[in-house]
């Protein structure tokens, strides 16, 4: 009997997709994340403990993979800058000078 819920990727992309605002960010994400993963695993034997280790216990071997689980456990989640915020606190800078 074939299950319908049987998919080659888990978490599936549509319950990830409920996660995030669109498909370039789920990507963005996961990739970062997936980056910072592969960061840790890299620089176990130096003992620098600069990155974060993953937030999910995975069976999953792939850095992408283990991003996306922790995407749908909602232990990473987007946070979204405003750059018209930034550039508005430097010219504020500026005018407190003249």
């Amino acid at each position: 009997m074939i299950s319908t819920d049987d998919s080659m990727m888990n978490p599936r992309i549509e319950e990830l997709l409920t996660k995030v605002d669109s498909k370039f960010t789920l990507v963005t994400l996961g990739a970062l994340r997936a980056r910072q993963i592969n960061s840790y695993y890299n620089q176990l034997g130096d003992a620098s403990g600069l990155s974060i280790p993953p937030q999910v216990t995975s069976v999953a071997r792939k850095p992408l993979s283990i991003a996306f689980e922790e995407i749908a456990a909602d232990k990473i989640v987007v946070t979204h800058v405003d750059p018209a915020g930034e550039s508005t606190q430097a010219d504020g800078d500026v005018d407190a000078e003249s």
